[in-house]
Protein backbone atom coordinates (compact mmCIF):
# COMPACT_ATOMS: atom_id res chain seq x y z
CA UNK A 1 0.00 0.00 0.00
CA UNK A 2 3.07 1.88 -0.37
CA UNK A 3 3.62 5.09 1.84
CA UNK A 4 -1.11 5.14 2.79
CA UNK A 5 -1.59 4.56 5.98
CA UNK A 6 -4.98 2.36 5.95
CA UNK A 7 -8.09 3.04 7.23
CA UNK A 8 -10.03 1.60 10.21
CA UNK A 9 -12.11 -0.57 8.20
CA UNK A 10 -8.87 -1.93 6.56
CA UNK A 11 -7.14 -2.40 9.91
CA UNK A 12 -10.31 -3.98 10.90
CA UNK A 13 -9.65 -7.00 8.34
CA UNK A 14 -6.02 -7.15 7.91
CA UNK A 15 -4.13 -5.19 10.92
CA UNK A 16 -2.19 -7.90 12.51
CA UNK A 17 -2.86 -11.16 9.75
CA UNK A 18 -1.03 -12.49 7.38
CA UNK A 19 -1.66 -15.54 5.20
CA UNK A 20 -0.20 -18.57 7.00
CA UNK A 21 3.55 -18.99 5.96
CA UNK A 22 2.88 -22.98 6.17
CA UNK A 23 -0.40 -23.63 4.60
CA UNK A 24 -1.32 -20.40 2.89
CA UNK A 25 -4.10 -20.19 4.86
CA UNK A 26 -5.70 -16.52 4.46
CA UNK A 27 -7.96 -17.05 7.67
CA UNK A 28 -5.55 -16.80 11.08
CA UNK A 29 -5.57 -20.27 11.97
CA UNK A 30 -6.04 -21.66 15.60
CA UNK A 31 -3.05 -22.35 17.17
CA UNK A 32 -4.48 -24.91 19.60
CA UNK A 33 -1.59 -25.63 21.44
CA UNK A 34 -0.60 -25.53 24.92
CA UNK A 35 2.97 -25.10 24.28
CA UNK A 36 5.65 -24.60 21.27
CA UNK A 37 9.01 -26.36 20.35
CA UNK A 38 12.44 -24.81 20.96
CA UNK A 39 14.86 -24.39 18.06
CA UNK A 40 18.00 -25.08 20.45
CA UNK A 41 18.84 -24.48 24.66
CA UNK A 42 20.20 -21.53 23.85
CA UNK A 43 17.02 -20.46 21.72
CA UNK A 44 14.78 -21.41 24.92
CA UNK A 45 16.97 -19.67 27.48
CA UNK A 46 16.79 -16.16 25.42
CA UNK A 47 13.02 -16.65 25.63
CA UNK A 48 12.39 -17.00 28.94
CA UNK A 49 14.96 -14.72 29.32
CA UNK A 50 13.44 -11.69 27.40
CA UNK A 51 16.16 -11.72 25.01
CA UNK A 52 14.04 -12.72 22.46
CA UNK A 53 10.66 -12.66 21.64
CA UNK A 54 8.23 -15.71 20.58
CA UNK A 55 5.80 -18.51 22.14
CA UNK A 56 6.84 -20.80 25.23
CA UNK A 57 3.85 -21.43 26.53
CA UNK A 58 -0.15 -20.42 25.32
CA UNK A 59 -0.49 -19.18 28.85
CA UNK A 60 1.88 -15.97 27.97
CA UNK A 61 1.50 -15.94 24.65
CA UNK A 62 0.13 -17.74 21.18
CA UNK A 63 0.14 -16.62 17.57
CA UNK A 64 -3.82 -16.57 17.01
CA UNK A 65 -3.54 -14.24 20.02
CA UNK A 66 -1.32 -12.04 19.10
CA UNK A 67 -2.59 -11.21 15.84
CA UNK A 68 -5.53 -10.16 18.02
CA UNK A 69 -3.17 -8.16 20.14
CA UNK A 70 -1.44 -5.97 17.21
CA UNK A 71 -5.36 -5.41 14.95
CA UNK A 72 -6.76 -3.68 18.55
CA UNK A 73 -3.50 -1.64 19.37
CA UNK A 74 -3.84 -0.73 15.45
CA UNK A 75 -7.37 0.35 15.65
CA UNK A 76 -6.58 1.96 19.52
CA UNK A 77 -3.41 3.47 18.18
CA UNK A 78 -1.71 2.09 20.64
CA UNK A 79 2.03 0.73 20.50
CA UNK A 80 1.34 -2.97 21.81
CA UNK A 81 -1.46 -4.76 23.29
CA UNK A 82 -2.05 -7.78 25.86
CA UNK A 83 -5.02 -10.03 25.17
CA UNK A 84 -6.40 -11.81 28.40
CA UNK A 85 -9.43 -13.99 29.52
CA UNK A 86 -11.99 -11.12 30.22
CA UNK A 87 -12.24 -7.32 30.87
CA UNK A 88 -12.54 -8.03 34.46
CA UNK A 89 -8.81 -9.80 33.89
CA UNK A 90 -7.69 -7.26 32.17
CA UNK A 91 -8.38 -5.00 35.03
CA UNK A 92 -6.75 -6.90 37.61
CA UNK A 93 -3.90 -7.44 35.26
CA UNK A 94 -3.41 -3.74 35.05
CA UNK A 95 -3.50 -2.32 38.08
CA UNK A 96 -1.02 -5.15 39.99
CA UNK A 97 1.38 -3.71 37.51
CA UNK A 98 0.53 -0.15 38.90
CA UNK A 99 -0.49 -0.86 43.09
CA UNK A 100 1.24 -1.98 45.86
CA UNK A 101 -0.98 -2.63 48.79
CA UNK A 102 -1.78 0.43 50.22
CA UNK A 103 -1.98 2.18 47.51
CA UNK A 104 -5.09 4.25 46.39
CA UNK A 105 -6.66 4.83 42.68
CA UNK A 106 -9.41 7.23 41.67
CA UNK A 107 -12.50 5.58 39.91
CA UNK A 108 -15.41 7.22 38.16
CA UNK A 109 -18.54 6.48 40.08
CA UNK A 110 -20.24 5.91 36.46
CA UNK A 111 -19.11 2.72 35.98
CA UNK A 112 -20.10 -0.96 35.32
CA UNK A 113 -21.79 -2.58 38.23
CA UNK A 114 -19.79 -5.40 38.29
CA UNK A 115 -16.71 -3.30 38.34
CA UNK A 116 -17.75 -0.98 40.81
CA UNK A 117 -18.22 -3.85 42.80
CA UNK A 118 -14.74 -5.57 41.96
CA UNK A 119 -13.23 -2.01 43.06
CA UNK A 120 -14.76 -1.56 46.26
CA UNK A 121 -14.84 -5.34 47.59
CA UNK A 122 -12.60 -7.83 45.31
CA UNK A 123 -9.37 -5.41 45.47
CA UNK A 124 -9.77 -4.75 49.15
CA UNK A 125 -7.84 -8.31 49.27
CA UNK A 126 -4.67 -7.06 48.08
CA UNK A 127 -5.03 -3.99 49.53
CA UNK A 128 -5.73 -1.72 46.93
CA UNK A 129 -8.06 0.98 47.68
CA UNK A 130 -10.45 2.90 45.36
CA UNK A 131 -11.14 6.42 45.70
CA UNK A 132 -14.31 7.62 44.26
CA UNK A 133 -15.03 10.76 41.77
CA UNK A 134 -17.87 12.18 40.08
CA UNK A 135 -17.05 12.34 36.22
CA UNK A 136 -19.69 15.19 36.01
CA UNK A 137 -17.44 16.78 38.36
CA UNK A 138 -13.97 17.20 37.20
CA UNK A 139 -12.92 19.08 40.67
CA UNK A 140 -13.53 15.73 42.13
CA UNK A 141 -10.82 14.24 40.73
CA UNK A 142 -8.52 16.50 41.84
CA UNK A 143 -9.34 16.20 45.43
CA UNK A 144 -9.52 12.83 45.47
CA UNK A 145 -5.39 12.75 44.74
CA UNK A 146 -3.09 11.80 47.47
CA UNK A 147 0.64 10.61 47.49
CA UNK A 148 -1.10 7.16 47.55
CA UNK A 149 -2.55 7.73 44.18
CA UNK A 150 -1.17 5.67 41.51
CA UNK A 151 -3.77 6.01 38.24
CA UNK A 152 -6.98 7.24 37.46
CA UNK A 153 -9.58 4.58 35.85
CA UNK A 154 -12.88 6.28 33.66
CA UNK A 155 -14.88 4.58 30.95
CA UNK A 156 -15.69 6.49 27.78
CA UNK A 157 -19.03 5.78 27.93
CA UNK A 158 -20.14 4.74 31.01
CA UNK A 159 -21.95 1.59 31.71
CA UNK A 160 -25.02 1.24 32.14
CA UNK A 161 -26.55 5.27 31.57
CA UNK A 162 -24.49 5.81 28.25
CA UNK A 163 -22.92 8.72 29.61
CA UNK A 164 -20.13 10.27 27.77
CA UNK A 165 -16.65 11.40 30.05
CA UNK A 166 -14.81 14.23 29.15
CA UNK A 167 -11.34 12.19 28.67
CA UNK A 168 -9.14 15.31 27.93
CA UNK A 169 -10.30 17.26 31.27
CA UNK A 170 -9.41 14.27 33.07
CA UNK A 171 -6.44 13.36 31.73
CA UNK A 172 -5.25 16.94 32.54
CA UNK A 173 -5.83 16.09 36.32
CA UNK A 174 -3.81 12.49 35.92
CA UNK A 175 -0.85 14.60 34.38
CA UNK A 176 -0.59 16.95 36.63
CA UNK A 177 -1.08 14.33 39.50
CA UNK A 178 2.03 12.29 37.36
CA UNK A 179 -0.22 9.41 36.84
CA UNK A 180 -1.52 6.89 34.17
CA UNK A 181 -5.13 7.62 32.97
CA UNK A 182 -6.35 4.25 32.42
CA UNK A 183 -9.82 4.43 30.02
CA UNK A 184 -12.38 1.15 29.82
CA UNK A 185 -13.44 1.87 26.29
CA UNK A 186 -15.67 -1.35 25.94
CA UNK A 187 -19.18 0.63 25.43
CA UNK A 188 -17.62 3.08 22.29
CA UNK A 189 -14.68 0.39 21.19
CA UNK A 190 -12.70 2.25 18.93
CA UNK A 191 -14.49 3.18 15.89
CA UNK A 192 -16.53 5.36 17.66
CA UNK A 193 -13.67 7.07 20.15
CA UNK A 194 -9.88 6.57 20.55
CA UNK A 195 -9.07 7.14 24.00
CA UNK A 196 -5.17 7.83 23.40
CA UNK A 197 -5.73 10.56 21.02
CA UNK A 198 -7.23 12.05 23.89
CA UNK A 199 -4.40 11.74 26.75
CA UNK A 200 -5.23 8.17 27.79
CA UNK A 201 -2.15 5.86 28.81
CA UNK A 202 -4.00 2.59 29.08
CA UNK A 203 -6.65 1.56 27.27
CA UNK A 204 -8.87 -1.97 28.66
CA UNK A 205 -11.73 -3.61 26.52
CA UNK A 206 -14.14 -6.60 27.79
CA UNK A 207 -13.55 -7.89 24.13
CA UNK A 208 -16.67 -9.93 25.12
CA UNK A 209 -18.99 -6.72 23.99
CA UNK A 210 -18.98 -5.23 20.41
CA UNK A 211 -15.16 -5.85 19.68
CA UNK A 212 -16.14 -9.37 19.38
CA UNK A 213 -20.21 -8.32 18.90
CA UNK A 214 -21.64 -11.42 18.65
CA UNK A 215 -21.92 -12.70 22.22
CA UNK A 216 -20.50 -16.19 21.70
CA UNK A 217 -16.59 -15.93 22.80
CA UNK A 218 -15.19 -14.23 26.39
CA UNK A 219 -12.23 -11.82 26.44
CA UNK A 220 -10.34 -8.46 27.52
CA UNK A 221 -7.48 -6.34 26.15
CA UNK A 222 -5.02 -4.45 27.48
CA UNK A 223 -3.43 -1.61 25.54
CA UNK A 224 -0.75 0.30 26.00
CA UNK A 225 -0.14 3.78 24.66
CA UNK A 226 3.31 4.40 25.23
CA UNK A 227 2.80 7.65 26.55
CA UNK A 228 3.46 6.99 30.39
CA UNK A 229 7.21 7.41 31.46
CA UNK A 230 7.35 4.49 33.99
CA UNK A 231 10.85 5.99 35.20
CA UNK A 232 9.57 8.94 37.13
CA UNK A 233 9.40 9.57 40.97
CA UNK A 234 10.08 5.80 41.45
CA UNK A 235 6.37 5.37 41.55
CA UNK A 236 5.99 2.43 39.55
CA UNK A 237 8.81 -0.04 40.75
CA UNK A 238 7.21 -3.35 39.31
CA UNK A 239 8.46 -1.40 35.83
CA UNK A 240 11.70 0.99 37.00
CA UNK A 241 13.48 -1.33 39.34
CA UNK A 242 15.30 -4.50 38.38
CA UNK A 243 13.27 -8.07 38.18
CA UNK A 244 14.93 -10.60 40.41
CA UNK A 245 12.98 -13.09 38.41
CA UNK A 246 14.44 -11.78 34.69
CA UNK A 247 18.37 -11.40 35.98
CA UNK A 248 17.69 -7.60 36.98
CA UNK A 249 16.01 -6.25 33.47
CA UNK A 250 14.47 -2.96 34.05
CA UNK A 251 11.24 -2.83 31.88
CA UNK A 252 10.91 0.63 31.13
CA UNK A 253 14.35 1.25 30.09
CA UNK A 254 14.18 -2.57 27.86
CA UNK A 255 11.70 -1.83 25.79
CA UNK A 256 10.84 1.57 26.23
CA UNK A 257 7.54 2.90 24.95
CA UNK A 258 5.67 -1.03 24.69
CA UNK A 259 7.25 -1.34 28.63
CA UNK A 260 3.94 -1.32 30.32
CA UNK A 261 2.47 -4.23 27.59
CA UNK A 262 5.64 -6.48 28.58
CA UNK A 263 5.12 -5.95 32.06
CA UNK A 264 1.27 -6.90 31.74
CA UNK A 265 2.60 -10.16 29.94
CA UNK A 266 5.07 -11.50 31.49
CA UNK A 267 4.65 -10.46 35.04
CA UNK A 268 0.72 -10.57 35.08
CA UNK A 269 -0.93 -12.85 32.99
CA UNK A 270 2.71 -15.48 33.46
CA UNK A 271 1.62 -15.56 37.36
CA UNK A 272 -1.81 -14.40 37.31
CA UNK A 273 -2.34 -16.59 34.89
CA UNK A 274 -5.74 -15.24 32.75
CA UNK A 275 -5.44 -16.53 29.30
CA UNK A 276 -7.69 -16.11 26.54
CA UNK A 277 -8.08 -19.28 24.54
CA UNK A 278 -6.73 -19.25 20.87
CA UNK A 279 -10.51 -20.51 19.63
CA UNK A 280 -11.87 -17.15 21.70
CA UNK A 281 -8.88 -15.19 19.69
CA UNK A 282 -10.16 -16.27 16.64
CA UNK A 283 -14.08 -15.63 17.09
CA UNK A 284 -13.28 -12.25 18.14
CA UNK A 285 -11.30 -11.39 15.14
CA UNK A 286 -14.00 -12.84 12.97
CA UNK A 287 -16.01 -10.44 14.68
CA UNK A 288 -13.64 -7.20 14.75
CA UNK A 289 -13.65 -7.41 11.24
CA UNK A 290 -17.43 -5.92 10.87
CA UNK A 291 -16.61 -3.70 13.86
CA UNK A 292 -17.39 -0.61 11.61
CA UNK A 293 -20.52 -1.73 9.64
CA UNK A 294 -22.07 -3.10 13.29
CA UNK A 295 -21.33 0.19 15.22
CA UNK A 296 -23.10 2.69 12.60
CA UNK A 297 -25.98 0.42 12.34
CA UNK A 298 -25.96 -0.09 16.17
CA UNK A 299 -25.68 3.96 16.98
CA UNK A 300 -28.02 4.27 14.39
CA UNK A 301 -30.80 2.19 15.71
CA UNK A 302 -30.02 3.43 19.03
CA UNK A 303 -30.89 7.25 17.98
CA UNK A 304 -34.30 5.96 16.66
CA UNK A 305 -35.22 3.79 19.40
CA UNK A 306 -34.03 6.69 21.81
CA UNK A 307 -36.14 9.36 20.19
CA UNK A 308 -39.24 6.55 20.48
CA UNK A 309 -39.02 6.31 24.19
CA UNK A 310 -38.36 10.24 24.70
CA UNK A 311 -41.94 11.02 23.17
CA UNK A 312 -43.66 7.87 24.76
CA UNK A 313 -46.27 8.48 27.80
CA UNK A 314 -44.80 5.78 30.20
CA UNK A 315 -41.35 6.93 29.68
CA UNK A 316 -40.09 9.76 32.50
CA UNK A 317 -36.73 10.31 30.96
CA UNK A 318 -34.22 8.77 28.36
CA UNK A 319 -30.78 9.61 29.19
CA UNK A 320 -28.72 8.96 25.49
CA UNK A 321 -25.78 10.92 24.43
CA UNK A 322 -27.12 11.14 21.00
CA UNK A 323 -30.37 13.32 21.69
CA UNK A 324 -30.04 16.91 20.88
CA UNK A 325 -31.67 17.73 24.38
CA UNK A 326 -29.28 15.00 26.51
CA UNK A 327 -26.83 16.99 29.34
CA UNK A 328 -24.30 14.90 27.78
CA UNK A 329 -24.55 15.84 23.80
CA UNK A 330 -22.16 18.70 23.71
CA UNK A 331 -19.73 15.81 24.64
CA UNK A 332 -20.90 13.23 22.42
CA UNK A 333 -20.03 15.67 19.43
CA UNK A 334 -16.76 16.03 21.07
CA UNK A 335 -15.83 12.90 21.57
CA UNK A 336 -17.79 10.44 19.16
CA UNK A 337 -19.46 12.48 16.21
CA UNK A 338 -20.16 9.06 14.19
CA UNK A 339 -22.75 8.13 17.00
CA UNK A 340 -23.02 8.06 20.71
CA UNK A 341 -23.22 4.76 20.90
CA UNK A 342 -26.02 1.97 21.44
CA UNK A 343 -26.04 1.45 25.36
CA UNK A 344 -28.71 3.57 27.05
CA UNK A 345 -30.99 3.70 29.83
CA UNK A 346 -34.56 4.96 30.66
CA UNK A 347 -36.83 5.91 33.50
CA UNK A 348 -39.93 4.75 33.58
CA UNK A 349 -43.05 6.36 35.63
CA UNK A 350 -44.19 2.98 37.06
CA UNK A 351 -40.66 2.76 39.29
CA UNK A 352 -39.10 -0.77 40.09
CA UNK A 353 -42.17 -2.74 39.56
CA UNK A 354 -42.92 -1.82 35.70
CA UNK A 355 -38.95 -1.92 34.91
CA UNK A 356 -39.75 -5.68 35.62
CA UNK A 357 -42.52 -5.57 34.23
CA UNK A 358 -41.33 -4.43 30.94
CA UNK A 359 -38.22 -6.29 30.46
CA UNK A 360 -40.68 -9.86 31.18
CA UNK A 361 -42.94 -8.45 28.50
CA UNK A 362 -40.45 -8.13 25.97
CA UNK A 363 -40.34 -10.30 22.51
CA UNK A 364 -37.39 -9.08 20.65
CA UNK A 365 -35.36 -8.02 22.67
CA UNK A 366 -33.55 -11.02 25.08
CA UNK A 367 -33.57 -10.29 29.06
CA UNK A 368 -29.73 -10.63 29.54
CA UNK A 369 -26.52 -9.47 31.18
CA UNK A 370 -24.87 -8.76 28.59
CA UNK A 371 -24.13 -5.45 26.05
CA UNK A 372 -22.80 -5.47 22.30
CA UNK A 373 -24.13 -8.29 20.90
CA UNK A 374 -25.49 -8.23 17.24
CA UNK A 375 -28.93 -8.89 19.16
CA UNK A 376 -30.57 -6.09 21.20
CA UNK A 377 -30.14 -6.79 24.68
CA UNK A 378 -32.52 -5.72 27.83
CA UNK A 379 -31.86 -5.57 31.22
CA UNK A 380 -33.79 -3.65 34.81
CA UNK A 381 -30.02 -3.08 36.80
CA UNK A 382 -31.31 -2.45 40.26
CA UNK A 383 -33.13 -5.97 40.25
CA UNK A 384 -29.64 -7.80 38.57
CA UNK A 385 -26.40 -6.19 37.88
CA UNK A 386 -26.15 -3.38 40.31
CA UNK A 387 -28.03 -5.02 42.98
CA UNK A 388 -25.22 -5.32 45.02
CA UNK A 389 -25.37 -1.42 45.60
CA UNK A 390 -27.41 0.09 47.97
CA UNK A 391 -30.09 2.72 46.43
CA UNK A 392 -28.26 5.59 46.82
CA UNK A 393 -25.08 4.06 45.11
CA UNK A 394 -27.73 2.99 42.20
CA UNK A 395 -29.02 6.24 41.68
CA UNK A 396 -25.07 7.44 41.83
CA UNK A 397 -24.23 5.19 39.27
CA UNK A 398 -27.17 5.83 36.97
CA UNK A 399 -29.30 2.38 37.97
CA UNK A 400 -31.94 3.51 40.05
CA UNK A 401 -34.68 1.78 40.51
CA UNK A 402 -36.97 2.83 37.39
CA UNK A 403 -33.80 2.68 35.37
CA UNK A 404 -33.84 -0.17 32.34
CA UNK A 405 -30.86 -0.43 30.45
CA UNK A 406 -31.25 -1.48 26.54
CA UNK A 407 -28.18 -2.40 24.76
CA UNK A 408 -29.50 -2.00 20.84
CA UNK A 409 -28.81 -5.00 18.20
CA UNK A 410 -28.48 -4.32 14.63
CA UNK A 411 -32.17 -5.50 13.44
CA UNK A 412 -34.38 -3.20 11.65
CA UNK A 413 -35.10 -0.47 13.93
CA UNK A 414 -39.30 -0.78 13.06
CA UNK A 415 -39.38 -4.19 14.33
CA UNK A 416 -37.20 -2.80 17.68
CA UNK A 417 -39.58 0.26 18.29
CA UNK A 418 -42.85 -2.31 17.66
CA UNK A 419 -41.35 -4.58 20.56
CA UNK A 420 -40.77 -1.96 22.82
CA UNK A 421 -44.24 -0.37 21.68
CA UNK A 422 -46.44 -3.39 22.63
CA UNK A 423 -44.25 -4.39 25.80
CA UNK A 424 -45.20 -0.95 27.44
CA UNK A 425 -48.84 -0.25 26.41
CA UNK A 426 -49.37 -3.29 28.63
Amino acid sequence: MSDRLPGFSTLAVHAGAQPDPTTGARATPIYQTTSFVFNDADHAASLFGLQAFGNIYTRIGNPTNAVLEERVAALEGGTAALAVASGHAAQVVVLQQLLQPGDEFIAARKLYGGSINQFTHAFKSFGWNVVWADPDDIASFERAVTPRTKAIFIESIANPAGSITDIEAISTVARKAGVPLIVDNTLASPYLIRPIDHGADIVVHSLTKFLGGHGNSLGGIIVDAGTFDWSTGGKYPMLSEPRPEYHGIRLQETFGNFAFAIACRVLGLRDLGPALSPFNAFMILTGIETLPLRMQKHCDNAKAVAEFLAGHPAVASVSYAGLPSDKYNQLARKYAPKGAGAVFTFSLKGGYDAGVSLVSKLQLFSHLANVGDTRSLVIHPASTTHSQLDDAAKIKSGAGPDVVRLSVGIEDKEDLIADLEQALAG
